[in-house]
Formats: structure tokens, C-alpha cells, sequence
């Protein structure tokens, strides 16, 4: 970064040609970010960003740009992130600062982070299944014990998460054993299908480019109760979010299922939620990054951790369990995280050599 002259960040997200021309920080879902930044003397500029101008975005960015904050879905539009993921990696070897790198999202903001943690807090019972035999000699064993939750390694807006539990109604044919399946994608419906039909129905997670493998996760009867969200900015909690998530909730005979209702957001301050920003800043989120092999300058600058409500025990009376952790696109957020983030874009660009995953 140049003496004498204001710091460049851009924000980059999905749009197309018409967005990207327009590029009116006014009309963006990031306005009041864009606000703060330029509050602070911050240039920020939008990188509408789309894979047919993909070359336009990267000269941007090298050009005009010492970091940039990317918020892009894993799938946007039907397509992945692969050629997106290459151009960030190409700036930030060239010296912008990217947030976040597709290197950290790997680490930390896939399903695979529910395995590597579940024996740290939070933890839960978690199996990684490595092909579809596994998934067809491990699973029943596992539904004996109760309902569980098949996860693709990497998604959003539940896409590839699937609840499911043994059907207690009569078998299918030959007496074959059958099983409740329900798609957390909103406008799913419950099915009952064979155990054949289920395997066949996950085989498409298990091809390389959509990771080759699943998570199992066994399955958190309070959900009806909702999910909180904690809002972090590197290793600081900079809001919270708490949303009835019911998309997996089984519906009660005769009875329509469950609706989620809005999130509502909070700063990080509101009390009933300190006890889980304590555990989170005073050892955790060091344990986490330690467990993926991340370093603090590796931490995103704004990322989130999705919490269940857990059985409580005598030891933990509120107890919470991790469902996921979203590092690609974290939006919408609480207004509560907009300073911390201006400040840590701040703080992260006045170093003479960022750190990158």
C-alpha cells in the first residue's frame, strides 16, 4: 500500500454485466458497509464479479485494489466458484489481501470441520462416510441409535442436507426396512424411500467434484427451538443471530410442517448470549484454528458459527452444538459487525506483508 494516498478495498459479489457496469455502491445489499468505509477514509469500490467477465474482475483487483472481501456462494446461479477461487488465489500471490482466501475457506468453512472438531466443545457425534458402501453398511447401525443428518462436504441454503431416520410404518417389499427422508432446501417434502433408493439418492455427493464424501451428523432434537448464529470478526464475536430453523423438523402426524421464522439479530453484547461469546473468545476459536491449521492472520475477517440447541446435562445446562461454520458468503449480517470489520480491514491492510492462507 502507497504513503500519501487512501486505502483501496473492494467488495466482490455476484451480479451481471448490467450490475457490474452500473457498480453502484447505493443500490448493493452492502450500501451501509460502503457508508462505513468511506467514513473512515476508506476507498471502496463494488467488483461485481460473474465468471463471463471474470477477466475484467481480476485486472480490477490488481490493479485498483490492496485487498478485497468476497462474498460468492459456493454454486451461484448453477455454477461453482472454481474459476473465481483461481483468480483470488492469483491476487493474493500477487500481494492484494483477500477475504477470504479459498485456501482458509477449505480449512474451516466446509462440513469437514464437524469432524475434525467433534471432540473439541461443541463437538457431536460426527462420522465421516468415504464412499456409498460405506454409507450403506454404516447407516442403519447408526439410525438404530436415532435420527441422523447426511451432509455434502460443501453447500448452502441446506442444499445437500438431508434428515434421516427409520420409518416406524409397515416395511416395503420383501419387508425391507425403509426410512423417513427429508431435504433441508426449502420447499422440500418428507419421502419414505428403501435403503437402496436413499444410497442411490446421495451418490451424486460422493463424485470428486462435489468432494467425495458426506458428513453424518447425528441428528439435534431441539431444533424446533431454533439455531444461533455468532457473527465473528477475526477472533471476536461482533453480533449474534437467532433464527427458528425448522426446514429438517419432522412434522407431527396430521399437522402441517414447521416454518422458519426470521433471524433476528443482536449485538454482541445482549446478555442471555455472553456465556456462549465467552467459550467462544477465551479458548475456542484458538482451538479451532489450531485443529484446521490456521493461523489468527488466517482467520477470515467476517465469518459465522452456527449453533443447535444440544440435550442439556448437569454440567451443561445450556449446552450448544456446532452445525457449520459459513466463511463464503456471510450476508446478511448484523449492523453490529460493520465497525469491527471496517477496523480490521483497516488494521490488516497497514501491515507490510498480509498473511494468507
Amino acid at each position: 500500500m502507497n504513503a500519501g494516498r487512501p486505502t483501496r478495498i473492494a467488495l466482490l459479489y455476484p451480479g451481471d454485466r448490467a450490475a457490474r457496469d452500473r457498480s453502484d455502491p447505493a443500490e448493493s445489499r452492502f450500501a451501509p458497509l460502503f457508508a462505513a468505509f468511506a467514513a473512515a477514509g476508506v476507498h471502496a469500490e463494488p467488483a461485481v464479479y460473474h465468471d463471463d467477465f471474470a477477466d475484467d474482475v481480476r485486472a480490477q483487483l490488481l490493479k485498483r485494489a490492496d485487498g478485497v472481501l468476497v462474498w460468492c456462494n459456493p454454486v451461484e446461479g448453477g455454477r461453482r466458484r472454481d474459476r473465481l477461487d483461481a483468480l483470488l488465489r492469483e491476487v493474493a500471490e500477487a500481494g492484494v489481501f483477500v477475504s477470504t482466501h479459498p485456501d482458509t475457506i477449505l480449512r474451516l468453512g466446509t462440513k469437514d470441520v464437524l469432524f475434525y472438531t467433534r471432540d473439541l466443545p461443541f463437538g457431536s457425534d460426527v462420522v465421516r462416510v468415504d464412499s456409498l458402501q460405506q454409507l450403506a453398511t454404516g447407516l442403519p447401525q447408526r439410525l438404530d441409535r436415532g435420527a441422523r443428518v447426511l451432509k455434502q462436504v460443501r453447500g448452502h441454503s441446506g442444499v445437500g442436507v438431508w434428515r434421516v431416520q427409520w420409518d416406524e410404518g409397515a416395511g416395503g417389499q420383501r419387508g425391507e426396512r425403509r426410512v423417513r427422508l427429508r431435504h433441508a432446501q426449502r420447499g422440500s417434502e418428507e419421502e419414505t424411500v428403501g435403503l437402496p433408493a436413499l444410497v442411490a439418492r446421495m451418490a451424486a455427493y460422493f463424485e470428486p467434484e462435489q468432494g467425495g464424501h458426506m458428513i453424518d451428523q447425528a441428528w439435534q432434537p431441539r431444533l424446533a427451538e431454533g439455531m444461533l448464529r455468532a457473527y465473528l470478526v477475526g477472533a471476536r464475536v461482533a453480533g449474534f443471530g437467532h433464527q427458528a430453523v425448522n426446514a429438517l423438523y419432522p412434522a407431527r402426524p396430521g399437522e402441517a410442517p414447521l416454518q422458519p421464522g426470521p433471524r433476528l439479530y443482536h449485538g454482541p453484547d445482549v446478555p442471555e448470549f455472553q456465556p456462549l461469546r465467552e467459550r467462544l473468545e477465551s479458548g475456542w476459536i484458538d482451538l479451532l484454528r489450531e485443529r484446521v491449521g490456521l493461523s489468527r492472520e488466517q482467520l477470515p475477517l467476517l465469518w459465522d458459527c452456527d449453533f443447535l440447541f444440544g440435550e442439556p446435562t448437569a454440567a451443561e445446562p445450556q449446552r450448544y452444538v456446532l452445525c457449520e461454520i459459513n466463511v463464503s458468503s456471510v450476508s446478511p449480517f448484523p449492523p453490529s459487525a460493520i465497525a469491527p470489520l471496517v477496523e480490521a480491514v483497516q488494521q490488516r491492510l497497514r501491515s507490510p506483508a498480509p498473511v494468507r492462507a
